[in-house]
């Protein structure tokens, strides 16, 4: 395929880099086929043990150096990367929808967000700042500053195989850090993809070798990463279950975790709502990437003044979906990764009526041509109470909880009675509700909307979760703080030593 060839992915690859080239690799083979169409795209040689001790060693002695570079003189390397970025925007958005299997507007969408926090973070290297405080202490200096910490280990998963890993990268660079990347085994090619493209700009700039290190593998690797005392910095994305041991591991040797994990999402749907706003922003966030985000909505509120013109609304909007290859880009549903995420998905749909969900949309595996690789399912809607313990879970599918309520307290309570924290939304022209969503007491996500749906965040804004989404932030805003260290500095130009408090000492 020529997308393949314009990355430079060839039939066997290596899984181990550290920056400007591959290393040869020890490990297991790993085989990535499409979810699109059932085919082998090509084979990756993992990473073992040695392999990542060489790429952690690398990274050490490139920190070194790298981290003595100006914040802007690393911004400029990072500019570099977002120019080549846009020059491969649209191989490398055909691979992320080919290998994860979502729209092909999606998979330039991803891209465009790597290139987004590109310039966000070009900017960011000339702007980090710290305080300066007065000190009590005559003829004294008190300020802070932030140094980096050294090297950040990155788990990202399957749903965004490139933008997650640019989101920690980019900024981790400018603060003066070096990364290693461990992605997803499910979507190998588009990290191999990100470091070919990337090679050439840390070679042409003479940037030490080491600061991009790559590791490819299942998820000893993570465990290596997340033990690994010389790795200050775990951001880690996934699952709940995947988090609580990164976060323990790392924990226990008092290192530094940034979880990204599961989301439960909804979005209640005012009497005071533009429904035509409501529903696409819906039908969007539940079926988008085929229910594989972080951010999917899953749940759905309706007051229940307008809940029966939405679940029409909502039935009418499902027929016109077109489910298919996700490069055919009239088709507005992609696969599941693989075929155990169909496995979930079916239990989902059994736990669901087992506990009393009526489907007002049915799901199900579609068969036949176009679908040989098994992993289309098609996107459903359940009646349910919110309530069930299914409704309760995350599952990564498109399946869409309908329920109703009656006051927006109540609403907003079964908003927040889940697990997970991390987006929600209200559609509402009524301001009194909008302000109580965004109040204190209002959602107790880490993401709270008005007006658009659960996804969609844009890489201006920290982007991250409460509860067991992990407390992470990544992105936008101050997030550049989670990978670098504060200091505090007092000077003193005076001829005395005066101390804190007012206490005396004399010699």
């Amino acid at each position: 395929m020529d997308f393949l060839a314009a990355l430079k992915i060839t039939e066997k690859n290596s899984g181990v880099s550290t920056g400007n080239s591959s290393l040869p690799a020890h490990g297991e083979l790993i085989v990535s086929h499409s979810p699109v169409d059932g085919k082998l795209i090509a084979t990756i040689q993992a990473a073992d043990k040695n392999d990542y001790e060489t790429v952690i060693a690398k990274a050490q002695t490139a920190f070194l150096e790298w981290r003595t570079w100006p914040a802007p003189k690393r911004g400029e390397i990072v500019r570099q990367i977002g120019d080549a970025l846009r020059a491969h925007k649209e191989p490398l958005g055909k691979l992320v929808s080919y290998e994860m299997g979502k729209s092909l507007q999606e998979g330039y969408g991803e891209v465009q967000e790597m290139i987004d926090i590109c310039d966000f973070a070009v900017g960011l290297s000339r702007q980090l700042y710290g305080l300066s405080m007065h000190s009590e202490r005559p003829a004294h200096r008190m300020y802070e500053q932030w140094h980096p910490l050294g090297i950040v280990g990155i788990i990202s998963a399957f749903n965004f195989p490139v933008a997650v890993w640019s989101w920690n990268t980019m900024l981790a660079w400018i603060c003066g850090n070096v990364c290693v990347w461990k992605p997803s085994e499910k979507t190998p090619l588009c990290a191999v993809a990100c470091h070919n493209i990337i090679a050439d700009v840390l070679k042409r700039n003479d940037v030490p070798d080491g600061i991009n290190g790559l590791v490819i593998g299942g998820r000893e690797v993570g465990e290596w990463l997340s033990a690994d005392s010389r790795v200050p910095l775990v951001s880690a994305t996934g699952s709940t279950r995947m988090g609580k041991a990164v976060g323990a591991t790392v924990g226990a040797r008092l290192g530094r975790a940034l979880l990204e994990l599961g989301g439960n999402n909804a979005i209640i749907i005012s009497q005071h709502a533009d429904l035509d706003i409501a529903i696409r922003g819906s039908v969007f966030g539940a079926v988008g990437t085929a229910g594989q985000r972080c951010t999917t909505t899953r749940r759905l509120i309706v007051h229940e003044a307008v809940y029966d013109t939405i679940k029409t609304k909502l039935v009418a909007a499902y027929k016109q979906l077109s489910i298919g290859d996700p490069l055919d880009e009239n088709n507005h549903v992609g696969p599941l990764i693989d075929k155990d995420a169909v496995i979930g998905y079916q239990k989902a749909l059994e736990a669901c009526k087992k506990e009393g969900g009526r489907f007002i949309v049915e799901g199900g595996v579609l068969e036949g041509k176009g679908f040989e690789s098994g992993c289309y399912v098609k996107p459903c809607i359940a009646e349910v109470d919110p309530h069930f313990n299914i409704v309760q879970q995350e599952t990564f599918a498109p399946i869409l909880y309908l329920m109703k309520y009656n006051t927006i307290d109540d609403a907003i309570a079964i908003q927040n009675g889940v697990p997970q924290g991390l987006s929600s939304s209200i559609m509402t022209l009524n301001l009194r509700e909008a302000e109580q969503f965004l109040s204190a007491n209002g959602s107790d996500c880490g993401i709270a909307n008005v007006n658009i749906g659960t996804s969609g965040a844009e890489i201006g804004g920290a982007f991250g979760g409460e509860k067991e989404t992990g407390g992470g932030r990544e992105s936008g805003s101050d997030a550049w703080k989670a990978y670098m260290r504060r200091q505090t500095n007092t000077i003193n130009y005076s001829t005395q030593l005066p101390l804190a408090q007012g206490i005396k000492f004399h010699v």
